[in-house]
């Protein structure tokens, strides 16, 4: 029986809370390894907490879009059953899309916080008006492309290895559906995995959220040096840095997600759980 659309809004907005309050202190000592000026610059181990107020906001909004999207398509898209792995992708990707339209905005901030772009002791909110005044509306957006093409590639692998885990462990213990903490162990594996073999995605999105070069000018100057492309901000950090800064953070993003991806899919399964329960209980 699978979740209603109402079901997988509450359980993806409480999954989605309780893992990016958990683990934000891992991620912002992830964001400062990858930034350019260097971990001790960004802030090294002070103020792990900074930028908190904008994943408070966006968190269960944009959880609970992923995993509204995710399991419609599951439920509509036209796939056979021995397309099962194909069917994941695209419902996934698509709910990454969806997701990414709420966590982006929330995403610039929380980055620019971390690494204390506008200097200290401002808040979410303040860095936000900033972040309006200096650049608008497609300030909030900056690095949306890339983040797109990060999340896509990792829900590419996470979704499909997680469904076939959770699929091989049902058959091993004979009974479906699986515990809560089950499906955890499941997650984390797969996101672990999956955070691993996109670190170099993850780098290039931190680079260009933290790029503030062209948009910050006033708007009296007429800026003339065009923002460098993907492939161009790729190259330059391979050349100049080499290979090492592209997994710059793996070790903490590996570690966050995939402790995160138990929590998440752990709570998910929980909450959704619970609900579909109440719901059978409430229709006998």
């Amino acid at each position: 029986m699978p979740p209603t659309f109402v079901e997988s809004l509450i359980a993806g907005g409480a999954a989605g809370t309780a893992v990016d309050l958990l683990f934000f202190p891992i991620d912002t000592l992830k964001t400062r390894l990858q930034s350019a000026q260097g971990f001790t610059h960004a802030g090294g181990f002070k103020g792990i907490y900074k930028g908190i107020g904008s994943v408070v906001v966006g968190s269960a909004p944009g959880a609970a879009a992923f995993f509204c999207t995710y399991d419609t398509m599951k439920k509509t898209l036209p796939f056979p059953d021995h397309l099962a792995p194909v069917k994941h992708v695209v419902s996934a990707s698509l709910g990454e899309i969806a997701a990414c339209l709420i966590r982006v905005p929330t995403e610039v901030i929380k980055t620019r916080m971390q690494t204390s772009s506008y200097g200290t002791g401002l808040s979410s909110f303040a860095a936000a008006r900033i972040l309006w005044t200096n650049d608008g509306l497609k300030g909030f957006y900056r690095g949306f492309g890339i983040t797109v093409m990060r999340e896509i590639p990792f829900t590419s692998l996470q979704f499909p290895l997680y469904e076939l885990l959770k699929l091989r462990l049902s058959g091993a213990l004979g009974r479906k559906p699986l515990h809560a903490h089950e499906a955890a162990i499941c997650g984390s594996i797969a996101g672990g995995f999956s955070a691993a073999v996109t670190t170099p995605l993850d780098v290039l999105k931190t680079r260009v959220m933290l790029d503030m070069r062209v948009y910050s000018l006033p708007p009296s100057q007429d800026p003339t040096l065009p923002s460098p492309s993907l492939l161009s901000r790729f190259r330059t950090i391979y050349v100049e840095e080499g290979t090492r800064a592209l997994f710059a953070g793996v070790a903490p993003r590996t570690m966050w997600i995939s402790a995160g991806g138990a929590v998440f899919l752990g709570v998910y399964e929980w909450v959704a759980g619970g609900l579909m329960s109440s719901r059978h209980d409430t229709e006998k």
